[in-house]
């Protein structure tokens, strides 16, 4: 006889990486283990496609290497050789380790280094940053993407998202300004097609002929780091010609006139040489965007990762507030929405920051290898945990964090679900979960939809959830504290009670059955129609001739570090 086919269990979830689709998925599992990933057909942003890298992501999951079991460091810092040990040992040495360099440097040696490995709502930051936190441990910049453009953006527009990407279809001349969407932002795309469907036209600004570009109406292919100019030459052109709407910049903006005597040293013959077009096709841009509404800029990364990018993207921003687009459905700037996702949850329930010790230093995490081999930086870091993250291949001045890392009097512990080149250098390795084997809330930055990332499988040998970790390493410190030992799924109904009316009947129990729902945003939800822009006014600001920023937080003496201003980015 046959023997009889176990059932398959289909378990929904949601990509973990850093990229603005945050993709619903579906894991086919049968008797424990996963045998198939895929998009999920019912989310209606993703629509049941993964990307190329994602598509293999259950090689990751049982790949040979995948570190199951914590290691103990055997060989020389760098060489990799572990040796196998239990949780018990690991811990109690960390902890004792830990423990030793508290009493003789304090507090502020321990550094805690992570990042966007795990981009989930609790796995990324939770109960690491109230254990943390309340030791005093030295506070970590974690902004070394994505806070350009949000300081530029909000340095204008006082917020560093915009309109609901979707409303994208009801656009009529659509900039593709510093992003490769085919490539990097691939669920976007369709919405993009519909929009050109409906006759709005593409234009593309990118130094390179993408494969996005190859696919517009109309490439600019301007000189890197060139947009600003670009930008200012499109308003010296709309000032000009009278194509600014007066009675939006008049209702909603401040400094109107500084700005319009600003601009006219930005004449499109003046701008050609640096930008590298032709001042004619400066004009013509600059004509077709300020006449087609609604008319919508879609800057992603591209722009940010220049000198200067906070203020490219700032000078941008002034764009859709001199052309009145944001009075239309489909007008206006969309970037990031993680704003919008974390302005409806309770993230002070989650991160609780008021049991953190005040006052403690913060690093930027750019600067990992500088502190790692600073003398002066007092008390030294002596003590180094890393998760989520892999600083030797993601972070600037590689050789000198290796420098740091081999450091004998540096304690390192890495989490992680391979030996990676961080973990290489780690005095212990401690086993990590895969996206499929632990529970999350996953907000999106590229669309609306919250979704929530249910584990399809036990996880594989001895490895554990971020929130796991912090809870073994707090009883290993003997603490006591009961909102260190909070459970997962304690966290994320927290996380959803805040009462927001965008949330309104987003449970987890219906997240549990759906797998993703909509925020609640209004029906033709236009954020700055009416102008209302979240700055200390509630208009858009100028930008001030002499000067990149006002004071930033760094010069307003607070914990985060080189931040908002150009003289601090």
């Amino acid at each position: 006889m046959t023997a009889a086919v176990e059932p398959m269990d289909t378990i929904r979830g949601a990509c973990g990486h850093d990229c603005p689709d945050t993709c619903g998925w579906v894991v086919e599992v049968r008797n424990g283990a996963a045998e198939r990933l895929s998009g999920d057909p019912t989310h209606p942003f993703t629509r049941g496609t993964l990307c190329a890298k994602v598509n293999h992501y259950l090689e990751r999951v049982y790949h040979p290497d995948r570190v199951l079991h914590p290691l103990k460091r055997v060989g020389a810092k760098g060489e990799g050789r572990f040796a196998r040990v239990s949780w018990d040992e690991a811990l109690a040495d960390i902890a004792s380790r830990w423990q030793a360099i508290v009493a003789e440097s304090g507090e502020e040696a321990i550094l805690p280094y992570s990042s966007a490995g795990v981009q989930g709502l609790i796995q990324q930051a939770s109960l690491d940053m109230r254990l943390f936190g309340s030791m005093g441990t030295s506070g970590l910049d974690r902004n070394i993407c994505g806070a350009v453009a949000a300081a530029g953006l909000s340095a204008t527009l006082g917020v560093g998202t915009g309109i609901d990407p979707e409303d994208v279809v009801h656009s009529r001349y659509l900039v593709l300004w510093g992003t490769n969407t085919i490539v990097t932002n691939l669920h976007f795309w369709p919405l993009v097609r519909e929009a050109q469907g409906r006759g709005a036209k593409l234009v593309v600004v990118d130094p390179i002929r993408t494969r996005t570009a190859e696919a517009a109406d109309w490439h600019l292919q301007i000189k890197p780091a060139s947009d600003a100019a670009l930008a200012l030459a499109m308003m010296h052109v709309m000032v000009r010609d009278g194509l600014v709407d007066l009675d939006f910049v008049t209702r909603h903006a401040i400094g109107y006139d500084a700005l319009a005597e600003r601009v006219q040293q930005y004449s499109p013959a003046q701008v050609a040489p640096m930008v590298g077009l032709p001042a004619d096709v400066i004009e013509r841009f600059a004509r077709e965007y300020a006449t087609t509404q609604p008319s919508l800029l879609r800057p992603l990364i591209g722009i940010e990762h220049h000198r200067n990018g906070a203020m490219q993207f700032r000078t941008l921003a002034c764009l859709p507030v001199l052309s009145g687009a944001w009075r239309h459905r489909g007008g206006g700037l969309a970037r990031s929405t993680h704003a919008l996702h974390f302005g409806v949850l309770a993230m002070d329930r989650v991160l609780m920051p008021e049991v953190y010790k005040p006052d403690v230093r913060v690093l930027n995490m750019r600067d990992l290898g500088v502190d790692l081999c600073s003398r002066e930086l007092q008390p030294r870091v002596r003590a180094l945990i890393a998760y989520g993250v892999n600083p030797m291949v993601s972070m600037p001045n590689q050789n000198l964090i290796r420098q740091g890392l081999l450091r004998e009097d540096l304690f390192t512990v890495v989490s992680d679900l391979f030996v990676t080149d961080t973990a290489r250098y780690a005095d212990y390795v401690l086993p990590a979960t895969s996206q499929i084997e632990h529970l999350d809330l996953s907000p999106a930055w590229g669309h609306l939809y919250l979704a929530l990332n249910r584990p399809a499988i036990a996880p594989r040998g001895e490895s554990v959830p971020n929130t796991e970790l912090f809870r073994r390493l707090a009883a290993a410190l003997r603490r006591t504290d009961e909102w260190l030992f909070e459970s997962d799924e304690s966290m994320l109904r927290a996380a959803l009670a805040s009462g927001h009316p965008w949330l309104e009947g987003i449970t987890y129990e219906r997240l549990w059955r759906e797998g993703s729902v909509r925020l609640n945003r209004p029906p033709d939800w236009r954020p700055f129609a009416n102008g209302g822009f979240p700055t200390r006014s509630g208009k858009a600001v100028r930008i001030e001739s002499g000067k990149a920023f006002g004071s930033c937080f760094s010069c307003r003496g607070g914990r985060t570090i080189r931040r908002i201003c150009s003289k601090c980015l």
